[in-house]
């Protein structure tokens, strides 16, 4: 028989103990140990597949290649990337997808993540990718191959669980890319444990990590999410992947939104923009177009100003309403924007104008469903609170950028190039920018092409936008 223990371990970061932990020392985090049975023996046929028969095979076929060597001997392969042909997808990836990676893709239910692995797997040569599904049969991934348009004669398809079986299908067609749909349906038959649990989950992760670093192949995970929005099973599994990507925006809106939260071979927090039709998810290129399409004209509480999103710039309308307070304690509420944050801002808003804020409710919108958290938004979202107490729209209609510091000063911005460049691109010529980034702009084109306002205190650009 199989000797068995119990042991305990931080789902966070994977801290394992002998005894339950109210807080765990690796990452300081509250109740977030669990218990699990541990398999500390084996008692199996000679005969029956196994990660642990797989593990070993493994290191002995590779044990003669394995020796100490100078990294200036290593040789860097050319073709290391694979583009996908989904532009939104290898902007987020950084350029297609690296042979040997291992991805983990996790959203909502319902979101896409199965539309786009199958879209992604349409695009790659035939016979080079292997779709192992535990969730669907495959009568199932057919019909949603046949709606989307997707010539799956070239696309191996398993409908299995058990890990061993997916090393045998491996083993026997030796795919260049592999998706796991999804990785909580995964088991390892020795580990006494239900598919899912957090025991099962990191020990197929492992099998699956060392399946791609020894064979060279592109394994895709996708994963379920919790109510918190985190992909479920322990935190370790997101350190042991190369790249994390997730599945944002709202099931009955058109678009989604791809951002990676983890990537070893491109930029982290870089974000994606598909619409979802009939025919599947499409890349959005025009991003800022569309965030911006329903913004009311004319009114007030509302201003434009512009946000970096990974390497990529994007304009976002900024609403705000500030209403008198029925309650003793003013509210502050953001939608997209950190709340304490808010709170700072209009604390300073209020010393410097005497606005008697004090005794007004503020509710703030980022529209378009993203969240912003660089600072460089800071002075547009004191001009749309400004313009909702005086019920003023502003003078002018343009892009309002700079971070504001606790004396009322408007601080420099970074990447501010970028940032004006897709705002002429979308049409965009009037800009109230921090006086800091006078002098690097003056040496630019842009300089003398766009009608730019610089100032230094907060109290200058509501003179300039409320005259």
């Amino acid at each position: 028989m199989a000797k068995k223990k119990t042991n305990y371990f931080c789902t966070e970061c994977g801290w394992e103990s002998s005894g339950w932990l109210g807080k765990c020392p690796g990452c300081d985090s509250w109740n977030s140990f669990v218990e699990v049975e541990k398999v500390t023996g084996k008692n199996q046929k000679p005969d029956q597949p196994s990660r642990g028969n797989w593990a070993a095979a493994e290191r002995g076929r590779t044990a003669g290649h394995s020796k100490l060597m100078s990294l200036a001997e290593v040789a860097a392969g050319e073709n290391i990337r694979v583009p996908t042909g989904i532009t939104e997808l290898d902007r987020v990836l950084g350029g297609g997808l690296v042979k040997g990676s291992i991805i983990l893709l996790g959203g909502e239910p319902g979101i896409g993540k199965s539309t786009l692995v199958l879209q992604i797997m349409g695009s790659l040569p035939a016979g080079s990718s292997l779709y192992v599904s535990g969730e669907e049969s495959s009568a199932q991934v057919k019909m949603r191959a046949d709606r989307l348009g997707i010539d799956s004669s070239g696309i191996g398809f398993l409908a299995v669980t058990d890990f061993a079986g997916i090393l045998d299908a491996v083993t026997e067609s030796e795919p260049e890319f592999l998706v796991i749909d999804s990785i909580q349906t995964a088991y390892v038959d020795e580990i006494a444990a239900a598919p899912g649990s957090v025991t099962q989950i990191r020990e197929v992760a492992a099998g699956l990590l060392r399946l791609a670093k020894s064979r060279g192949i592109t394994v895709i995970l996708i994963g379920h999410v919790t109510k918190d929005g985190n992909i479920a099973g322990p935190r370790v599994l997101e350190h042991m992947v190369d790249t994390v990507l997730y599945f944002e925006g709202e099931k009955l809106q058109y678009y989604r939104m791809l951002r990676a939260v983890k990537n070893r071979f491109g930029a982290t927090d870089e974000l994606g923009f598909f619409t979802m039709g009939d025919q599947g998810l499409s890349s959005l290129e025009k991003a800022s177009e569309m965030l911006l399409s329903g913004r009311p004209l004319g009114v007030s509480g509302s201003v434009v100003t512009s946000t970096i999103e990974g390497t990529r710039p994007l304009l976002l309308e900024i609403q705000a309403l500030i209403v008198p307070s029925s309650f003793a304690a003013p509210l502050r509420m953001a939608q997209g924007l950190d709340r304490m944050r808010l709170a700072m801002l209009l604390a300073v808003l209020d010393k410097k104008t005497n606005l008697g804020l004090s005794g007004m409710d503020a509710y703030i919108n980022v529209t378009g469903g993203l969240r912003i958290t660089e600072t460089a938004s800071d002075l547009a979202v004191l001009s749309a609170a400004v313009s909702s107490i005086k019920d003023l729209q502003t003078y002018y209609d343009a892009i309002i950028l700079g971070e504001v510091g606790l004396t009322g000063e408007v601080r420099g911005i970074s990447q501010i190039e970028r940032r004006l460049s897709e705002a002429e691109r979308t049409g965009w010529t009037r800009f109230v920018l921090p006086a800091a980034n006078k002098t690097q702009l003056e040496k630019t084109k842009l300089g003398n092409q766009l009608e730019l306002y610089y100032v230094s205190q907060i109290n200058e650009a509501f003179d300039l936008l409320f005259p």
